[in-house]
């Protein structure tokens, strides 16, 4: 007999293909889009990989990761980047948490600052999520990139606003997670975050703040929510 928490895993995993998919049908012939990094942005990329092989569609794609740029090679995506194209068509990227206003928290990736630069440059930006990353309000960690030299100055000042910070340790090294632009990232915790877009503002103000990991709903688009059976959307 299967254990609940192995049911739920599956179910997860079953949504963020689902939602995959559906992100993957959104991308037409001859577009430049923005690509995210996660679990989730892995199944969109294969999934997109198999349409350029079964339908000869040719797609260019910014990624916002090491990662992302080598699973796009692998996949048949032609890696591109904001030098050659100002703009991009359309933006898919995953989420750790979405609320109900398509506010969103991102980040475990460590990928934060190109994955908001590339929402930025984007017409569109769709966010596509299994239904357990679904909340009313968010309450998650809240990942901050800093630049080195300003460590203690950030970690109080976050403190100020009523963080508790925790400096990422990477996993197969002793020490410090370093982000792909060679800078610190903290996990911080705010508890509920009632005013997302102001709690934003207010992190990115402090100087040595290099980017954090919310996103306004105002920048989103829409959510593709995948669940066991099926996807459903959120949209403004």
């Amino acid at each position: 007999m299967r254990s609940a928490e192995g049911s739920n895993v599956e179910k997860a995993q079953t949504g963020k293909i689902n939602a995959a998919k559906e992100a993957a049908k959104l991308v037409e012939d001859g577009m430049v889009i923005g690509i995210g990094t996660g679990t989730t942005v892995e199944y969109f990329i294969k999934e997109l990989g198999e349409r350029i092989q079964r339908d000869g569609i040719e797609v260019w794609g910014v990624p916002s990761s090491y990662h992302s740029h080598m699973l796009a090679v692998e996949n048949g995506i032609v890696v591109a980047d904001l030098f050659q194209f100002e703009e991009l068509d359309l933006c898919v990227d995953g989420a750790d948490q979405v609320d109900v206003n398509l506010n969103c928290i991102k980040g475990k990736g460590g990928a934060l600052l190109r994955e908001k630069i590339i929402a930025q440059a984007s017409e569109r930006v769709v966010i596509i999520v299994d239904s357990g990353k679904v909340s009313d309000k968010l309450r998650d960690l809240v990942p901050v990139e800093v630049f080195p030299f300003a460590y203690g100055n950030v970690v109080r000042r976050l403190q100020s606003l009523g963080g508790k910070c925790k400096l990422r340790e990477a996993r197969s090294k002793i020490g410090p997670c370093i982000s792909d632009n060679g800078n610190l990232i903290f996990d911080v915790d705010f508890g509920v975050i009632l005013n997302p877009v102001e709690l934003e503002m207010k992190i990115n103000s402090i100087a040595g703040v290099v980017e954090n990991g919310i996103f306004p709903g105002e920048i989103i688009d829409r959510v593709i929510v995948g669940h066991s059976d099926g996807t459903g959307i959120m949209k403004k």
